[in-house]
């Protein structure tokens, strides 16, 4: 087992990775740097539990996970900032025709989506629409598509109705469609 001080300085070299970890879970520098003070404090409180047994790095990111978790639910529970339901409401009806429902400008063909998906640069762009997303939405969103929970699991980890689930998680969709028709299928 490393001393004290080669413990501290192992723990401030893998601070960077640590940090981007959080960031990325959290998309708040603030959140994700205060989830990683809390990892690193708990690290140094539970060295004598560490035996080695493990990379370090990985023990790290098990702590860190709990924090952001722990973060995730602070953050549901703090209410949140009301959408503009008229603003919303008026940008999506800005995309039909006024007395017939029609879409005012066809949507422009995607082409192969499959190739698309592959290219990094769509990645980028899939990434920039995702920041535009409320928090909410976007974690939502995440935690669907990406983590591939089910409603009841986020309703349940957000504690939100399946109705407000599903109106979030299509305002998501609504958006990114909107956002990538834009930035990158609109090129």
């Amino acid at each position: 087992m490393a001393s004290e001080p080669e413990f501290r300085k192992r723990l401030e070299e893998l601070r960077p990775y640590l940090v981007r970890f959080a960031s990325l879970q959290l998309r708040d520098a603030a959140a994700a740097e205060d989830a990683v003070q809390e990892a690193l404090l708990a690290a140094l409180a539970g060295e004598a539990g560490f035996a080695g047994r493990a990379n370090l790095r990985t023990w790290l990111t098990g702590i860190l996970k709990h924090k952001i978790v722990d973060t995730i639910r602070r953050q549901a529970k703090e209410p949140a900032l009301p959408e503009d339901p008229d603003q919303a409401l008026e940008e999506f009806d800005g995309l039909f025709a006024k007395g017939d429902d029609h879409w005012s400008e066809r949507p422009a063909a995607w082409g192969d989506p499959d190739g698309a998906l592959q290219q990094a640069q769509f990645y980028r762009a899939l990434e920039k629409c995702l920041g535009r997303l409320p928090e909410r939405t976007a974690r939502v969103f995440l935690m669907r598509e990406h983590m591939g929970l089910e409603t009841g699991e986020i309703c349940k980890e957000l504690e939100i109705t399946p109705t407000h689930c599903w109106v979030l998680l299509y305002r998501a969709r609504m958006v990114l469609r909107e956002c990538l028709q834009q930035t990158w299928f609109g090129k």
